[in-house]
């Protein structure tokens, strides 16, 4: 009833008119526009919720001077890494320090880990190379638009926290994969060889290695196997010192001094380039669609592994997941626009920031900072880097990038996760990263659900018979069976379900008691009811006990045991399903 309260015995006719109440707002669903405006706010809270906060800047101001000297010992190990993954993307060493730069400073900023940074990386360049090949260099700029793009929506469907249901196997498959393709990247570069062609990675490894055969420049090998030598020995002799830009900046020295055949990075243009949007092509949005996703996946998945990582080697620190993405995905909007290549955070840098002593974002961006400062100073310098001394330096990353111990342990685990870490890595060597993923994530899918299946089982369990005289026990035991349903019954489990079931004869009566199902499917109701069918067909009463309320749902709506219910045979629990039997068995004898 509207309006004012009526006293207990007053006159209806005399009650004073109903007035609405200025304190209290009609009801949201009422109030026009409430609805947008719901939304708006769910938005404004998403957004804000994803940007940096008063905390961040809080820790910036903890320890600054351990966090400038933190980044500035990254940037001296993210140099020479920089200068590498952009010649192996294709697109020249100037955009692998573009990269480094551009992205490395938003996703410090944006990003969802104080420990974390980011650049180019390997595993980027492995998934870039054929993109390169196939649209140059404009598509691949375009490419990491999109894939910032989709990073950020999936950073807003707070995605981010689901990385961690990727299978061990998988991860360690494709690692190992990706650094022999990084390694089988380096092999023309090694060689002094320019002029290596194929479809695949391996296959113009095997050119450059013909190539080189034919017209050898042992100096290019020398450089690059003492370049990686030197970084593997020296990271265990003092694991402190920057052994990789030691290495590259003595090739450097030998190769202008000494009179060697060497193949030069080239000429760098000083400062960053000037921002540009002349690659966006909304008409070539469905033909690299495919490759920005692709790129999306890896720059998601090593990011968030990356910072997984540098939780586990501090205490206290704790990423958000969907930040992080949120970060990435502006990072790698941000590093097209100056020429730069895809980025993700990388687990090498990262976990130098973390041993040097960073415990902000100021160490981040003072990597990224240094770096600019070092392509507006000293371009021509780098341009006087031998190729093959960046191959020693990825040689040697590939090398440590393989955790020998961690991929014999899984291997001697399980058959099944042996099968996964096998065919991941295979199928990253041969084809790509993306495909060796969606492989090792659909076998590993596929092992647990059949051990999922295996757990189901259908037992024969004793009646309790009660007070009942010894022939009336021989009678009861006789014609009624009752069989107990543990575990799932769903699509995978369904059919050794219903050929167990099927099975049972010379019975009047079959109880199945459902109260230890965890699991019904569609499959496995429908089996269910094809199994009561044929059993009833057959003469024999089926009664149903302990069926749950969520499984009765699905039972229900898919029409399962609708004449059970008529009849009155599905019951609440076991006990009284058995007496009901038992009337039945004596009733008939």
């Amino acid at each position: 009833m509207s309006g004012a309260a009526v006293g207990h015995g007053a006159d209806p006719a005399v009650a004073p008119r109903a007035t609405p109440s200025p304190q209290r707002p009609p009801a949201p669903e009422q109030t026009p526009g409430a609805g947008h405006r719901d939304v708006l706010r769910v938005v404004r809270d998403r957004v804000l919720g994803l940007l940096p906060g008063r905390a961040d800047w809080v820790a910036v101001r903890r320890s600054p001077r351990r966090d400038l000297l933190a980044g500035l010992t990254v940037a001296v190990v993210a140099l020479p890494l920089a200068l590498a993954f952009g010649v192996t993307s294709g697109l020249g060493a100037q955009a692998g320090l573009v990269t480094a730069v551009v992205a490395g400073a938003v996703a410090a900023i944006f990003g969802g880990s104080n420990l974390q940074v980011s650049g180019p990386t390997g595993a980027m360049t492995v998934v870039l190379v054929p993109v390169v090949q196939q649209f140059g260099p404009t598509g691949v700029l375009m490419v990491g638009a999109l894939a910032g793009l989709i990073l950020v929506a999936l950073a807003f469907a707070r995605l981010g926290r689901y990385v961690r249901y990727l299978p061990t196997p998988v991860i360690e498959g494709f690692t190992a994969g990706i650094a022999v393709v990084i390694a089988l990247q380096q092999v023309p570069a090694a060689l002094g060889v320019t002029d290596a062609h194929g479809e695949r990675v391996w296959a113009v490894a095997a050119d450059a290695v013909a190539r080189f055969v034919v017209h050898p420049r042992p100096a290019a090998v020398a450089v690059a196997l003492g370049v990686a030598a030197l970084m593997l020995l020296g990271a265990r002799w003092r694991p402190g010192l920057p052994f990789s830009l030691l290495g590259v900046g003595a090739a450097t020295v030998l190769a202008e001094t000494v009179p060697v055949d060497l193949v030069r990075i080239g000429a760098l243009p000083q400062g960053l380039p000037a921002p540009s949007l002349g690659f966006l092509d909304p008409g070539a949005l469905g033909v690299l669609l495919p490759s920005a996703l692709a790129v999306a996946a890896l720059a998601a998945l090593e990011s968030l592994l990356s910072a997984t990582v540098a939780d586990a080697m501090t205490v206290g620190e704790r990423h958000d997941p969907d930040r992080e993405l949120f970060g990435q995905g502006l990072a790698n909007l941000a590093s097209p626009v100056f020429g730069g290549i895809p980025a993700t955070a990388a687990i090498a840098r990262t976990a130098v920031n973390v041993r040097a002593g960073a415990s902000s974002k100021l160490a981040a961006l003072t990597h990224a900072v240094a770096l600019a400062g070092i392509v507006l100073a000293a371009a021509p310098l780098v341009g006087r880097i031998p190729l093959a001394a960046l191959a020693g330096v990825l040689l040697a990353t590939c090398v440590r990038m393989v955790e020998a111990g961690s991929l014999w342990a899984l291997a001697r685990a399980t058959r099944g996760d042996a099968l996964v870490l096998v065919l991941t890595f295979a199928v990253t060597v041969v084809w790509d990263l993306v495909t060796a993923v969606a492989v090792g994530v659909g076998v590993a899918v596929v092992i647990a659900l059949r051990a999922v299946a295996r757990s189901a089982k259908l037992e024969q369990v004793p009646l309790d018979q009660g007070e009942h005289s010894a022939e009336e026990h021989a009678l009861l035991a006789e014609h009624i069976v009752a069989y107990r349903l543990d575990g799932p019954l769903f699509f995978a489990a369904a059919h050794t379900f219903l050929l167990e079931l099927s099975e049972v004869a010379d019975v009047r009566v079959v109880i199945l008691r459902m109260s230890r199902v965890s699991t019904v499917d569609a499959t496995g109701a429908q089996v269910l009811g094809d199994a009561i069918r044929r059993l009833r067909g057959r003469g024999i009463t089926v009664l149903l006990s302990g069926i749950t309320p969520g499984h009765d749902q699905v039972l229900t709506t898919l029409g399962v045991a609708e004449e059970l219910r008529r009849e009155g045979l599905v019951f609440p629990d076991t006990p009284s399903a058995i007496r009901h039997a038992r009337t039945l068995a004596l009733a008939a004898h």
